[in-house]
């Protein structure tokens, strides 16, 4: 079966709130203890719709069903339990890199390529609006699939859920120019 990429829309929230807490359930306990899972489930799995909204988030359907989703950002957000220096503030192309943003894939479709082709479509989008960079706030299970695209860790972050669990985590960036 192969999945379908296309732009997500309002009515895909539940379904993408579903698969990122599952993913987060499936695949952090080998990164993190039960508390931070617990807390990753619950504050960076919701949906921010301004994603939907802006045009910039994805989602790859397969047999009906949200298999994997992620996206980008032209805002001021690096990740969805930022609140600390982010705002709403268009980022300027020229000096500020473009955010990816809210990555998951469903434990059963992951090393198939479907992240890849999210951020593909993320840095031809990016590209098209004059963005130079990507920058991301990545959680540990995603490090390899970000360096198999060509970011480069920049480095490591303390990421603090509004619950008070720190996660760990790596700032990463790459320039767009470069072939994915």
């Amino acid at each position: 079966m192969e999945a379908r990429l296309r732009l997500a829309v309002a009515a895909d929230g539940p379904a993408v709130a579903e698969l990122a807490r599952a993913a987060v359930e499936a695949q952090f306990p080998a990164y993190y203890h039960e508390a931070q899972t617990a807390s990753a489930a619950e504050h960076i799995t919701t949906l921010d719709t301004a994603l939907i909204d802006d045009g910039t988030y994805y989602v790859l359907e397969a047999d009906g069903e949200v298999v994997a989703c992620g996206g980008w950002s032209r805002r001021n957000k690096l990740f969805n339990a930022s609140t600390a220096g982010a705002d709403e503030r268009l980022l300027d192309p020229a000096t500020e890199p473009a955010r990816i943003r809210a990555m998951f894939v469903r434990a059963d479709w992951t090393r198939r390529g479907l992240g890849r082709a999210i951020l593909t479509a993320c840095t031809d989008a990016a590209r098209a609006e004059g963005f130079t960079r990507l920058a991301l706030m990545s959680t540990l299970p995603g490090v390899p699939l970000y360096k198999a695209f060509g970011f480069i860790e920049v480095e490591p972050a303390q990421l603090p859920m509004p619950d008070g669990v720190i996660l760990a985590g790596v700032a990463m960036e790459r320039p767009i120019e470069e072939i994915a």
